[in-house]
């Protein structure tokens, strides 16, 4: 937080908001029934917040990443106030993906975005997010790119089969009642008034450095320095730290930072083993996870972890993570011509996943994940190799 205070001038010490953003995040299970939106109840009720649901394991308020089958994975979801990072594949095609199925699934949710790039204008990203399958249609898009026979059993088989996917070894059932995430078309946009009639902010680096700018010494980099001042008065002026009560009802914050620790954000570390800002990445993360702690927001991060020289930076990148998600790709490496590997076009690591309110990790026995991008869908599946 000081480096907030002290390298952005103007931008405010972060405030503690733990006691409210905790009592958000206590959920009970509540007994489901008609309920007008907007009744006034002077019983003690959870607030419900549209697009999330609390865990079944450690009552911990969850959002949907876009993708059921990585929301399963991680344990039902991510929860609200943490960071996920996913650490991009060579070309940056499937991370680049899986940063827009969680905008989408933003859109959708009717939550708030904020999004944060150095080197593509947030405005084009939300143009390229792919489209909703709606209830209607689904299991016609997934006849087509999964099935070849079309019939009314096969529908519901390749439905369930979809849904719970990662097995044998992954937990099958459902985690809850209600409707949690949705599917996606890769092969169609999301359509403009979709776009039109979601809230969103945008931060592009190159809008933001001025050709006058006169940068005092920091250990933090002008891009983050910006980038910080950003998500803090986004979070705070439109009330997702819960000390300023929102007068409508409250909402999620999703933030998506694409490509951070590149050199488009001002950072060397993947230029050189000891650059002079190698700790400016790790002090951002720290800064930012401590805002996301105090706020409903949840954060998804891409990161170039394969140019990044120093290991002991991605070490500390990691501990300051709360999720870690690896994406392997087969493009230009012996696994796109091994015949075991035929079948899926990379391999997802999850490194790590939180301890949220326990002991241990919500986490499944099942380590190598292969994925497969079909002409409509993005889909992970367990790696039939290591059976």
């Amino acid at each position: 937080m000081a480096a907030v205070a002290t390298c952005g001038g103007d931008a405010g010490s972060v405030g503690s908001a733990v006691a409210t953003a905790s009592k958000s995040n206590v959920t009970s299970f509540q007994r489901r029934g008609p309920r007008a939106s907007g009744t006034n109840d002077s019983s003690p009720r959870l607030v419900s917040i549209t697009g999330t649901r609390p865990s079944v394991r450690n009552g911990q308020l969850l959002v949907s990443t876009g993708l059921p089958a990585l929301d399963q994975l991680l344990g039902g979801g991510l929860a609200v106030g943490t960071v996920l990072l996913i650490e991009e594949d060579k070309y940056n095609i499937y991370s680049s993906l899986l940063f827009k199925y969680f905008l989408a699934e933003g859109i959708v949710s009717g939550h708030t975005l904020l999004v944060a790039s150095a080197n593509e204008d947030p405005a084009n990203i939300l143009q390229e997010l792919p489209a909703p399958l709606l209830d209607d249609n689904c299991k016609k898009e997934f006849d087509e790119d999964v099935y070849n026979h079309k019939t009314p059993e096969s529908n519901i088989k390749m439905k369930i089969a979809w849904r719970y996917q990662l097995l044998p070894k992954m937990e099958i059932r459902p985690v809850s009642s209600s409707r949690f995430g949705h599917y996606y078309d890769t092969s169609k946009r999301i359509p403009q008034e979709l776009i039109e009639a979601s809230k969103w902010h945008g931060f592009f680096l190159p809008e933001k450095i001025s050709s006058t700018l006169k940068v005092e010494p920091c250990s933090l980099t002008y891009g983050y320095i910006k980038l910080l001042q950003f998500i803090q008065n986004i979070i705070y002026e439109e009330g997702f730290d819960g000390s300023n009560p929102q007068k409508k009802q409250k909402n999620i914050l999703r933030i998506g930072i694409q490509n951070l620790g590149s050199p488009l954000w001002g950072d060397d570390i993947c230029c050189t083993e000891n650059g002079d800002s190698s700790h400016s990445l790790t002090k951002f993360l720290y800064v930012l996870r401590g805002l996301l702690r105090t706020s409903l927001s949840a954060c998804i991060i891409t990161m170039p972890t394969h140019l990044i020289q120093n290991k002991a930076v991605i070490a500390h990148v990691t501990n300051l993570s709360d999720i870690v998600v690896g994406l392997e790709s087969f493009i230009g490496s012996e696994r796109e011509t091994n015949p075991l590997y035929k079948d899926y076009h990379g391999l997802i690591h999850i490194r790590q996943i939180p301890r949220l309110n326990n002991l241990v990790c919500d986490e499944s026995d099942v380590k190598d994940l292969g994925f497969k991008l079909k002409r409509k869908l993005f889909t992970i599946e367990v790696d039939s190799t290591s059976l």
